[in-house]
């Protein structure tokens, strides 16, 4: 309990520099935790929804069928997103080409597979959302520590420099900052360095699964189609 005392009075006898840089440190390890959790929630959404979508996808349902579900969640303002979408918007594009006319078969399947990759960007953009940021504060917090160090470091020796003999008590303030500003670089760095780096990998074998798909509907679509134009 005492050292906890002694540690927020450090801080608050700090100087100004040094105070600015562990406020800096604190926002942005508060901010980056907030990031950590809404991402660890977006990504864990994302896996559930594919795997639920896979499960009816290749449970032999119509096509046709799946999307009308998909229309009626969305109408019912449920959220329809990942793998999902990414199917909507191939055969949506695909039905309104085929039900046009007139269209060849290799134009069909070029506007869906194009939507398709549309979708697949958009997806894409809001799995790896606030990744760069965690990115940011894992690589730049450290230094940010490290210059709060600095400061302290040149304040105990300051301190040291004005007094005619020399003691601990003297240059153990400046110091004691100077390790508390190192600590709370750290304390921001690692949980975003090592968020950033799970996050990163669940995106990518995300990705990989939805890319993975397109090829695999395109093939089913292509299948549709051309066996539709050679009766």
């Amino acid at each position: 309990m005492g050292e906890s005392i002694n540690v927020w009075g450090l801080i608050l006898e700090a100087t100004v520099p040094v105070q600015l840089v562990m406020l800096i440190l604190l926002t942005a390890s508060v901010v980056s935790w907030v990031m950590i959790i809404q991402r660890w929630l977006v990504l864990t959404a994302a896996v559930r929804g594919m795997v639920s979508f896979e499960k009816r996808f290749w449970s032999g349902m119509d096509l046709s069928q799946l999307f009308r579900e998909g229309s009626s969640q969305q109408k019912e303002n449920a959220q329809v997103g990942g793998m999902e979408s990414i199917f909507r918007a191939g055969f949506k594009e695909f039905m309104r080409l085929r039900q046009q006319g007139g269209i060849e078969s290799d134009a069909v399947m070029a506007g869906a597979q194009r939507a398709m990759r549309v979708a697949y960007s958009r997806e894409e953009e809001k799995l790896e959302k606030n990744l760069t940021f965690l990115a940011t504060v894992g690589s730049v917090t450290p230094y940010i520590g490290l210059f709060g160090t600095v400061i302290g470091i040149m304040n105990s020796f300051i301190s040291l420099a004005s007094q005619s003999q020399a003691s601990l008590q003297v240059v153990a303030p400046g110091i004691a900052e100077a390790l508390i500003a190192t600590a709370m670089g750290l304390f921001a760095a690692i949980p975003a360095v090592v968020a950033y780096n799970r996050y990163s990998s669940r995106v990518e074998s995300l990705t990989n699964n939805y890319l993975t798909f397109i090829d695999e509907f395109a093939s089913i679509l292509h299948r549709q189609v051309y066996s539709s134009s050679n009766k």
